[in-house]
């Protein structure tokens, strides 16, 4: 398990390169935004979380500025663990990215095409929680 952990770690930081500043683009499956030592965060709003669901693990964490996002996320970061950013069709993470990479000392990783890109290939999100940070569940 921590082989493939690994191993698609490796994946998500050669897959594509965004920017100088530690930003990948990756499509990995729920299946592998579970497994892999990363902190998933889902930047979309809590309306959309309950409308669609979210991934299990996910911390929920709306992205309306850059500075009050990164005050909120600080408590959550781990040294060397990256970042991967989830929103519904992955163009508010690219925005996202970009703005937070900087105030950053991990690779942050821009999942591209979002939950619906999930949910195209299948998966089902769960019903989000208030552990994750769900406001209005």
């Amino acid at each position: 398990m921590r082989r493939i952990a690994l191993t698609l770690f490796a994946v998500f930081l050669f897959v594509a390169p965004a920017t100088a500043q530690q930003i990948y683009t990756a499509e990995p499956s729920a299946q592998q935004l579970q497994e892999v030592p990363i902190l998933l965060v889902d930047i979309r709003q809590p309306q959309e979380w309950v409308e669609t669901g979210v991934l299990p693990n996910a911390l929920l964490l709306t992205f309306n500025d850059p500075a009050s996002f990164m005050e909120a996320l600080q408590p959550h970061l781990q040294p060397g663990q990256p970042v991967a950013l989830i929103c519904r069709t992955g163009n508010r993470t690219a925005r996202a990215a970009r703005m937070i990479a900087p105030s950053l000392d991990v690779p942050v990783i821009d999942v591209a095409g979002g939950i619906f890109r999930l949910m195209g290939a299948g998966y089902e999100p769960a019903k989000p929680t208030r552990a994750q940070g769900c406001v209005i569940c």
